[in-house]
This record gives C-alpha cells, structure tokens and sequence, in this order.
C-alpha cells in the first residue's frame, strides 16, 4: 500500500485554477513544491504544476526542482468558446513562457453538434503547436454521459494528435468518474493495438481522497497495465488530494498544499 500511495503523489498534477488566484499565491504555491524534498525526505515530487497560462511565467520564476512538469489550461478552459485565433494565441504564449504541457478542452460546441471534423481540427492544430511538448484533450466526460460518447470522444482525441486524453475541467457538476475512466482507458487499450502508440490518461476533476486515487490506479493497471503506471502515460489531477495522501503515508492529519 505505500508504495502505491507513493506512486500516487508522483503522478499529480497540483493544481491551482482558482478566480482569485495572483502571481503572488501561485509563487507560494510553487515554493511548497521547492520545499518538499525537505519537508517530506524520501517521498516523490509531483509530476507537474497546473495553472492558467498567464501564470506560467510566475511558475517558471520560482520552480527550483528538477523534473516538475509546468502545466498549463488553455484554448478558453473550461468551456472552449473563443474564436479558434484567441484559443491558438493563449497556447502560443503559455509555450513562449515556459510550458511544458497544455491541456485543452474538447471542442463541445462542434462535437454535441455533430461536427467532429471541426473537433478534431482544432486538436490537430494544437498540437502542431505544441509539438513535442505534451498535449493534453479533456473530454469533460460528465457532459459527455454515456459510456459509448466517451470512448467515440476519446478515440476523435488520440487519432487527432492527443498525447493524453483527461476526464474533467473540474468546472462542471459532474467530474471524474470510474465508469467514464474504464470507458476511456478502453479506448486507450484499443488505439494501442491498433496503432503501436500509448497515449496518457489523466483523471480530474472532483478526485479528493485516497481512497479515489487507488481506484483509478486500479482502473488503470487493470485495463492498461503495469506498463501505464508512471507520469508519462498516467496523471492525477488534484488540488485536495496531495494532503489526502500525505496523511495516508504518515498516519497523522497533514495540511501542506
């Protein structure tokens, strides 16, 4: 079990997307992360720091750890209605200022419509901006509903360019589900057989305890495999849930993050 909780902490992506957020909260919240080594010996860092991408510059000024991912929402998080220009301008400067991943929403407004060619257009176009940096789709599966949808929006994601494909934008009512996570993790299994490529998956939104983590690790090392176990192909996205599991691992009540 604590090599399991372990594992845990070192695939979050703490998260910070909050209306009253500032240069200054964000730069603290990053001095926890240089800090932990130190408060925590001996326990993983997290695979990454996610903010909006105007606070990018102000993670990169201030992350002093090694093999933190910074991580930025764009293309109008959370509901993806801009003009495609606005979308492609805010990833275009969250890259300039240092980011090592985006993470995008599914274009709803074309998909619910039946336009997947526009959806899966503006994937492509992202990620050839992106390139070899990481792109992350979120499918917004408590929209999305049905198992069936999800796995169709998945597989429209990762044959469009996706290096990982994520649950929720935490923004809506309903976010990471096991069932929405099975549906998208068989999708992963699937286009991995049938094109040789792994993609990533990320479950957000609403994922608070321990308790919810292991269960989206076991999702993921019973559909996926052991092989998925690891940052680059698995993520949790937290704000909650790293003093969750630092509790857990220290049998005593933590509040760091």
């Amino acid at each position: 079990m604590t090599e399991t909780l372990k594992l845990c902490l070192s695939l979050m992506d703490l998260t910070s997307l909050k209306s009253q957020d500032t240069p200054s909260s964000i730069k603290a919240f990053v001095s926890k992360v240089n800090d932990f080594p130190q408060a925590f010996p001996g326990l993983p860092l997290p695979a990454g720091i996610c903010v909006y991408p105007n606070f990018v510059a102000a993670v990169k000024s201030q992350l002093q750890v090694p093999g933190v991912r910074i991580v930025a929402v764009s293309g109008a998080f959370p509901a993806s209605q801009s003009f495609r220009e606005v979308k492609l301008l805010e990833t275009r400067m969250a890259l300039a200022d240092g980011a090592d991943e985006i993470d995008i929403v599914l274009a709803l407004n074309a998909f619910l419509d039946g336009d997947r060619a526009a959806a899966a257009d503006e994937i492509r176009v992202q990620k050839a901006l992106v390139g070899d940096r990481t792109l992350k789709v979120i499918l917004e599966t408590g929209v999305l509903k049905e198992p069936e949808r999800i796995y169709d929006a998945s597989m429209l994601a990762m044959e469009s360019g996706a290096d990982f494909i994520k649950t929720s934008t935490g923004k809506v009512e309903v976010g990471a589900t096991p069932e929405a996570a099975e549906a998208m993790c068989r999708a992963i299994r699937d286009y991995a057989r049938q094109t040789g490529r792994k993609v990533g998956f990320k479950a957000a939104g609403g994922i608070s305890t321990t308790e919810q983590a292991l269960t989206y690790v076991d999702i993921v090392r019973e559909t996926l495999g052991s092989e998925w176990l690891n940052s680059g192909l698995f993520r949790l996205g937290m704000s909650r849930l790293g003093n969750h599991l630092l509790s857990s691992l220290s049998g005593r009540a933590v509040s760091y993050f």
